[in-house]
């Protein structure tokens, strides 16, 4: 499984309220809240997002409340992936849950530059900056996670095992 799309570069410490603001948390539809995602520190992400694009990070990535709200709209925006130096656990745990694929690589969050071009395998945790040839190699998940986030969240996958089994 693959991604490719241009960066959108954020700072240490992002954390889930910046990611989608608490004061629009009335609406269980995660489609209008993904029209909030980031705005208070990138206010032209949702105009500028495509499907496939790829979030890169500094440390402490979704730190903050635990709600899946924060991972449920980057994927609900299209992002294909978020690379960071760490993640909070929460949010760890929250992407995974709902889907969002996820890696953690402290060089290519260090060297990856906002509108870069960028391809992820999954598979193999291989992260390819298009734009200046540089290859990083983070840990991939396990094909247990692999499947949850291929079957597009933790639900969905033991959905499909009963279906299967």
């Amino acid at each position: 499984m693959n991604t490719q799309g241009k960066v959108f570069k954020y700072p240490d410490n992002v954390d889930t309220d910046v990611i989608i603001p608490a004061r629009y948390l009335n609406t269980p539809d995660a489609k209008e809240l993904s029209l909030h995602c980031m705005e208070d520190i990138d206010s032209e992400f949702v105009k500028n997002v495509k499907k496939g694009d790829i979030m890169v990070a500094g440390w402490n990535f979704g730190c903050g409340s635990s709600r899946e709200h924060a991972p449920l709209v980057i994927k609900t925006c299209g992002t294909g992936c978020v690379i960071a130096k760490s993640f909070a656990r929460i949010f760890y745990r929250n992407a995974i849950n709902i889907g969002l694929p996820i890696l953690e690589c402290e060089q290519a969050a260090e060297e990856i530059n906002a509108n870069d071009e960028v391809e992820v395998n999954f598979d193999t945790g291989v992260i390819t900056d298009i734009t200046t040839g540089k290859i990083y190699k983070s840990q991939p998940f396990p094909p247990f996670i692999q499947n949850i986030i291929k079957s597009g969240g933790l639900l969905k996958s033991l959905k499909e095992g009963e279906n299967n089994g």
